[in-house]
This record gives structure tokens, sequence and C-alpha cells, in this order.
């Protein structure tokens, strides 16, 4: 069960926006991820439980930053709930998307294990509704994920595979470059891998 601290970064400015501790790991029906993030001074600033079924959908995701909420699933599309910091006012969302994503580098994980691209081949597109800080208000994005190389790194316990994914928003043609490692994100724009305890799971 990998469990690590990632730094996470404006990806324009490159200002320290906090850290992720999360912990995470491949179970009988899927994957789970959960974390708490903090601050720059070390102040709590929200927490994530995802949870993915053996497909890479989303069952359930738990999302908090600052006072808000987001609950939400796979259901007719992607389902959601969110509430305000008060609580009376919660508002569901409901898009024909195939899953959520995020500033946590789970979301990045868990596109890939949606996709389970091949080496080489042609670009897939695939539509998320994305949470954006502080107040997780919802946005659809169109993206296209190409795994451009896997490569395998020789390491103290054993090969280290590594896929390299290029990501492009389709509204605006921005590309960037993600590396995962199994369920661990090595980089990406706006994300550093600082700690992690033991290695990364490999998924079946």
């Amino acid at each position: 069960m990998p469990r690590g601290r990632y730094s996470l970064h404006d990806p324009h400015d490159h200002s320290l926006l906090g850290e992720e501790h999360f912990q995470c790991a491949p179970g009988p029906s899927g994957w789970r991820y959960v974390s708490q993030v903090t601050t720059p001074s070390g102040d709590h600033a929200g927490s994530l439980d995802l949870a993915l079924d053996d497909l890479g959908r989303p069952i359930r995701l738990e999302l908090h930053a600052a006072s808000w909420q987001v609950r939400g699933a796979a259901l007719d599309g992607v389902t959601w709930v969110r509430t305000d910091p008060t609580g009376t006012h919660a508002t569901e969302g409901n898009v024909r998307a195939h899953a959520f994503t995020g500033t946590s580098p789970a979301f990045l994980i868990a596109t890939a294990r949606l996709l389970r691209l091949t080496p080489s081949a042609s670009a897939t597109r695939v539509r998320l509704v994305a949470f954006t800080d502080p107040v997780l208000a919802p946005r659809t994005v169109d993206q296209s994920w190409a795994l451009v190389e896997r490569e395998a790194h020789a390491t103290d316990s054993g090969p280290l595979t590594v896929d390299e994914y290029q990501v492009t928003a389709l509204d605006t043609g921005e590309r960037h470059t993600v590396h995962i490692s199994g369920d661990v994100v090595l980089a990406a724009p706006g994300i550093e891998l600082e700690h992690l305890e033991s290695p990364p799971s490999v998924f079946s």
C-alpha cells in the first residue's frame, strides 16, 4: 500500500499551493485513494476519498476543500451533490461524462485506469467533470490522452514500469506530459512526488 506526499504547485508561476499526504491500494473490487491536503503553513485545507471499480469507474467520490463538499459517483454518466459551507443549499449535478477530475494526482491515475491505453495507440478522447478549488465549482472538460511510451527502470526492489502520457485540453489545445508508475504519479504539471514509503502498486 503506497503512502507518501505530493507537493502541489501553481503550474504557471510554480508557487507552492500545499501538500497532499496520501495512501492508496488496489483491492478486490478496484482501487481506493485517500488523502489529506495541507496549506504551505501546514493547516488543513481539504481531503479526498476516491474509490474506483475494476473498470476504473468512480464508484465513490468524497471531496472536501475549505468548507465545501462534493459527493459523487458514476451514475447515468457522473452524478454529484455539492454542499455549500453552511450546509443549507445542496445542489445536484449530472453530466454525460466518463469520470471526475481535479487538482489531486489521484484523478490522473483514475483517468489512466479508466482508459487503459496501450503504447503508441492513437489518442483517446475523454469527457470529465472537474471540481476546481477552492469552492469545488464543477466544470465539464474534454481531454485527449495518448500513451506515448512505457519504460522499465531497474530499482533496488525490482523493475519499475513508467508510463508517459500526453494529455491535451481540447478547448485550448494546451498539452502536457504526465508520468505514472502503477498507482503513483511521478511527475505532472503542478505535481511533484516528494516522498514515497513503498513502491507503487502494480495493477493486473
